[in-house]
């Protein structure tokens, strides 16, 4: 079976944490390690994807976003 090749590089979005998860929630302090943030001013980049974007408007309040 032959596998597809895209074209196109796959969607990201740059996320920085900009706020603390100290007096958060246990489960926004889990979303932020979900994406891969832990510390503040660390930024990742990350694939477009519905999940990703759930994670992202959970917390959103302590994250900066770019499209990238």
């Amino acid at each position: 079976m032959a596998t597809k090749s895209t074209s196109g590089a796959k969607k990201t979005v740059k996320v920085t944490q900009v706020g603390s998860p100290i007096g958060r929630t246990p489960d926004q302090e889990a979303t932020l390690i979900g994406l891969g943030l832990n510390k503040m001013h660390r930024s990742r980049e990350l694939e477009d994807t519905p999940s990703v974007r759930g994670m992202i408007n959970k917390v959103r309040h302590l994250l900066r976003v770019e499209e990238a």
